[in-house]
């Protein structure tokens, strides 16, 4: 962390607060020029391990709570964004089609992005936003664990084990079927996340929709 960060930090501790505009519109999130030295640890190690230069506005809103900071990059980095029962490609289609459906523009904008550089194509993408889940661009296999997935967002008091057997039937293990549904439900947690601090969107997906223009 630079001196003039440090300074900041022992200003307000000393009560004398400084004002610095926040990334979120609603609630102040912890930027990196005044993160603790725990905090500006945690968000090296982002960066070095997802090799980003820029921590996202998600683990600025963790930060206002370290521990929780710490457990979600390590979540992050065993779970989230690596293959695991599910490809990290059906974790992304997963998590774009909950934070379109829990109208959040950040998380639905950051994954559908990455879904796209996982080679999900335009077509995926546009069905996924417009909850079409019956598009023939998907296989039947990824529909049905689709179709499954807009049915735990929307009303997954009703999910029975006739919903498992479906998925079942379709070729999906029972271990794919509980990773799914932990990926939707942390998703869903983090677009309520997100949505409430009044973290903006990236605008990730502009640049990929002028690239197909261009195509």
């Amino acid at each position: 962390m630079s001196a003039d960060g440090r300074k900041e930090i022992q200003a307000r501790t000393e009560g004398r607060a400084i004002a610095r505009p926040s990334s979120a519109a609603n609630l102040t999130v912890v930027e990196e020029p005044d993160a603790s030295d725990e905090v500006a640890e945690l968000f090296a190690r982002y960066r070095t391990h997802f090799k980003r230069p820029a921590v996202p506005g998600i683990l600025k809103c963790f930060a206002t709570h370290p521990p929780m900071l710490r457990h979600m990059l390590g979540l992050a980095e065993s779970f989230l964004f690596v293959d695991g029962c599910l490809t990290r490609r059906h974790k992304e289609m997963i998590a774009t089609l909950v934070s379109n459906e829990n109208q959040c523009p950040y998380c639905a904008d950051s994954h559908g992005y990455a879904l796209r550089n996982l080679g999900g194509s335009a077509e995926e993408l546009a069905a996924i936003q417009g909850c079409d889940l019956q598009a023939t661009t998907f296989s039947s296999h990824e529909r049905a664990l689709l179709q499954f997935v807009d049915k735990l967002t929307r009303a997954s008091h009703t999910i029975d084990s006739s919903d498992i057997q479906g998925l079942i039937e379709a070729g999906w293990s029972e271990k794919q079927i509980a990773e799914a549904i932990h990926i939707a439900a942390l998703f869903a947690a983090f677009n309520r996340i997100v949505n409430s601090f009044g973290v903006p969107s990236q605008n990730l997906l502009a640049s990929l929709t002028a690239e197909d223009g261009k195509a």
